[in-house]
């Protein structure tokens, strides 16, 4: 099976456009979900983090307040650096497991998505790679709206990752963010297209939706 890498920083849409794979039948391994599977109630990953931070990063119900989490480890490197240590073998654990499942179904490829896949040192393994650009101000206004975050929290965020421009020099392959959803929607056919192409499958193996016959 093939697996090829979908990024982007921050309300960058790279989830509207995983979104749109998944219309068109590519199995999507997400990342952000199983960093929450690996850490849900009751997980040896969520008992590693409560040690390594002290009970306060839970709620109410006992699961991790991810946003109280996330104030103190984007403000804090040190603090970033051993909550990452925590939870990204458990990640690369979830993601072997997720492909093997998709392998053994008998599905030849899948789109790998993933924040920080250029971060950690494994664009290469999901080949061609796929960013999803869009211009700073705008990336800040969108990820605002979206979370009910201040500027200041919003580039703490940014700043944990890598700068675009690292993004673009390691991808095969960019999507423009910068306009409207349904440029993005196109963007991302046009898009998956020339992958399928890449890896020496035929589009018609995965039509948009409408097409279909």
């Amino acid at each position: 099976m093939r697996l090829f890498g979908l990024t982007g920083g921050i309300a960058s849409g790279k989830s509207a456009v995983a979104a749109r794979f998944r219309e068109r039948g590519v199995p999507i391994i997400d990342a952000d979900q199983l960093a929450r599977a690996v850490v849900a109630p009751g997980t040896p990953g969520l008992a590693s983090v409560v040690e390594a931070f002290g009970a306060d990063v839970l709620d109410a119900d006992g699961a991790l307040d991810r946003k109280r989490l996330a104030s103190r480890v984007f403000a804090e490197p040190p603090a970033r650096g051993r909550l990452n240590a925590i939870v990204h073998p458990l990640i690369a654990a979830a993601t072997a497991e997720a492909t093997a499942r998709l392998e053994a179904a008998g599905a030849p490829l899948a789109c790998y998505e993933a924040a920080l896949l250029v971060e950690n040192g494994v664009a290469d393994a999901f080949r061609p790679l796929i960013v999803v650009s869009l211009p700073h101000e705008l990336q800040l206004e969108r990820a605002m709206a979206r979370d009910g975050a201040t500027e200041t929290e919003v580039q703490a965020r940014l700043d944990a990752q890598a700068p675009l421009q690292v993004k673009l020099d390691a991808a095969d392959l960019v999507i423009d963010n910068s306009s409207t959803r349904e440029a993005l929607c196109a963007a991302a056919d046009a898009t998956l297209d020339q992958v399928l192409t890449m890896l020496g499958m035929s589009p018609d193996q995965h039509p948009r939706p409408g097409l279909r016959s």
